[in-house]
């Protein structure tokens, strides 16, 4: 192959993986901005706040009268997308990172003595070896944020199952329901968007490579436990601090949902609705959406803040959660008499 090929080729490749980029990162700002605008104290905005509100309200905020809904039980739909599309996704990213990055490293080792023995350019070598372990420790890093995503993502598909109890009146809205549908769909590609590309190709190749050789004649990579452990190890230390804030969400936001699970449990047959107690929700009334905004700050902390597409999400995740919290505030101050007075929405002593 000629070097122009080669040279459009890779340029071929950086333009799919740019564009995976920026398509992820217009979108999470194409949904926050709205949610912004909808904050802003202008009158004239008003009717534009009601009908963002009404797009994103469900069960008792939602207005009986409210057509384009669905079941609220629907909410399972969207970790049943989330654990299939983030399993792929970590299956996939993995077996990238096991099989082809040592054979990428050979032959940038390859290419750097190669480089030492006929005089070539020792920064240009250096600079390349340097970008190549930048890449092979990303993608770990990615396996490993895929990892924590796909703890989520299981752990709210089992409480969808044994802790909801979702009344059969419960409804959301469509758009609600979709927009729930792209998040879990975007959100587990946005943690691996860098490289996304080269895991596809790797993919694609894998598949086409099984059909031409079949099962039995398929290169097979020998696997150890040192080989799951070892990448993990070499972690820097962002990733452990961001995986113990992950951790402190998921904890508490598991607790708050099982509280709220009890609280139907008991009043299923009344449809009546109480004052949720315990856990987070002694500081706010929304402790399930705070407990979701430090997971998700905690996968931010864990990537090391380096991508932008990352900050975005977590943007659209902490102005998305926030709206739905000051809804969910008013409601509660409107329902019950005896609300604690010193419950904050969202954010304890603040907001």
């Amino acid at each position: 192959m000629r070097i122009s090929e080669i040279a459009y080729l890779r340029m071929e490749e950086l333009g799919l993986r740019l564009g995976l980029v920026s398509l992820l990162q217009i979108a999470w700002i194409a949904a926050t901005v709205p949610i912004l605008i909808a904050w802003l104290p202008f009158p004239w905005l008003g009717w534009f706040r009601r009908t963002l509100l009404g797009f994103a309200r469900r069960g008792k905020l939602l207005q009986s009268n409210t057509k384009l809904t669905v079941p609220q039980r629907f909410f399972s739909h969207f970790y049943v997308v989330a654990v299939f599309w983030t399993t792929i996704l970590l299956a996939a990213v993995w077996y990238y990172a096991i099989k082809m990055l040592p054979s990428l490293i050979e032959q940038d080792l390859f290419s750097t003595i190669t480089s030492h023995l006929t005089g070539g350019s020792h920064a240009f070598s250096l600079n390349k070896s340097l970008s190549m372990r930048e890449h092979v420790s990303n993608v770990w890093l990615s396996v490993f944020l895929l990892l924590l995503m796909e703890l989520q993502v299981l752990r709210r598909f089992y409480e969808t199952i044994y802790v909801f109890n979702y009344s059969p009146s419960a409804r959301m809205h469509i758009f609600g329901y979709l927009a729930g549908l792209f998040f879990y769909t975007a959100a587990p590609l946005s943690l691996c968007c860098t490289f996304a590309p080269d895991v596809f190709d790797f993919v694609k190749n894998l598949v086409a490579e099984f059909i031409v050789k079949g099962k039995d004649r398929m290169s097979r990579p020998e696997f150890n436990i040192w080989m799951f452990v070892t990448p993990f190890l070499r972690l820097r230390w962002y990733a452990w601090i961001g995986a113990v804030i992950f951790f402190w969400g998921w904890v508490h936001q598991y607790r708050c949902h099982e509280i709220l699970g009890s609280l139907r449990e008991k009043n299923e047959k009344l449809e009546e609705y109480v004052i949720p107690y315990g856990d987070w929700f002694e500081y706010v009334s929304s402790p399930h959406y705070s407990a979701e905004i430090v997971i998700y700050g905690g996968l931010l902390v864990a990537s090391g803040g380096a991508d932008l597409s990352l900050w975005l999400l977590f943007a659209f995740v902490v102005t998305n959660l926030a709206f739905a919290a000051t809804e969910t505030q008013r409601w509660y101050l409107h329902k019950f008499d005896d609300y604690p007075p010193n419950r904050y929405a969202i954010f304890p002593f603040l907001y």
